[in-house]
């Protein structure tokens, strides 16, 4: 593939996945609200290839499907607490927060899996958490009591996003991308929505701007990702991984020109250690990732 046109499909990517905290603004309906039909209406996008591979789901074993439900709960957790950060707090500080995403799914590979790290990993994190501090000292200035518990939730849903991944990454590798994603992306909307009847949350009666927006946030991101993994076959995944560090750009961008949303210093000073120690963290990994490529080639040859 030209790498013109990569660099195209990336960028409209980058877009997609930006949009995605935008629309949640727009909404008024409740974050849990949202994430379910979020996640409802991906499965419906996903329907026409899940019949096409519809076989596939009688070779999953009980201990898959287990694990694809409690995929499940992780995805719930992660959408209701990001969506219910966005509520309270801005654009920036939300998706900045969120880029950390890699660094904590080191962390989680390293107390579950026992997985080796090193000095100049755990420097990238330190950075990582100087810049988060910041963004939370920054968001105190906005004058909103709230944003510090929006900027909690956030991190949160980070560490929730890190439990589905490490548990898609070691537990069902053998099930394909597409089976995955529709399952786990339905066990999180059952979920959610037991959760929206249990509390008392109306389900319907939400009106067509509100509808229109749960379609948005299912095509946006699902685009996005269908380009990501379509990309995987001519790029590594740490051109991938660092092309979504601009979403939390792309989104602030948009949140200033969309949503009037300001910036403090802080923010921006706090932003850039986050986004200078996850890129940092990336570019480690991928030089760790390349010597290993080499050391199974030499053993090979």
């Amino acid at each position: 593939m030209n790498q013109k046109f990569v660099a195209f499909l990336l960028t409209i990517s980058i877009i997609a996945i930006s949009f995605a905290a935008i629309f949640v603004k727009w909404s008024d309906a409740p974050a849990t609200i949202i994430s379910m039909y979020r996640m409802y209406l991906a499965c419906i996008l996903l329907l026409p290839i899940i019949w096409i591979k519809r076989k596939e789901f009688s070779k999953l074993s009980k201990n898959e499907w287990f694990f694809l439900c409690l995929s499940g709960v992780f995805l719930a957790l992660h959408f209701a607490l990001w969506f219910g950060s966005l509520k309270l707090t801005t654009v920036a500080s939300s998706t900045i927060i969120l880029s950390l995403q890699p660094i904590i799914a080191l962390l989680g590979g390293y107390f579950f899996y026992k997985e080796r790290t090193t000095v100049f990993t755990l420097l990238t994190i330190g950075i990582s958490i100087v810049g988060v501090v910041l963004i939370g000292w920054g968001d105190f200035g906005l004058g909103n009591k709230y944003v510090i518990v929006g900027d909690i939730l956030s991190f949160l849903s980070v560490i929730a996003v890190v439990g589905y991944l490490l548990i898609g990454q070691n537990k069902v590798r053998k099930i394909s991308h597409w089976i995955y994603s529709f399952c786990v992306f339905l066990f999180a909307a059952i979920v959610l929505h037991i959760y929206n009847l249990i509390i008392g949350v109306p389900i319907m009666g939400y009106e067509a701007q509100e509808w229109g927006i749960f379609w948005l946030l299912a095509i946006f991101p699902t685009v996005a990702h269908v380009i990501f993994n379509m990309l995987l076959k001519y790029v590594n995944t740490t051109a991938i991984s660092m092309s979504i560090l601009g979403e939390p750009v792309g989104a602030t961008i948009l949140a200033a020109f969309l949503l009037g949303e300001q910036v403090v210093g802080l923010q921006l000073i706090g932003g850039f250690f986050v986004l200078v120690g996850v890129f940092l963290f990336i570019m480690q990994q991928n030089r760790i990732y390349q010597l290993k490529k080499k050391e199974i080639l030499n053993e090979q040859g």
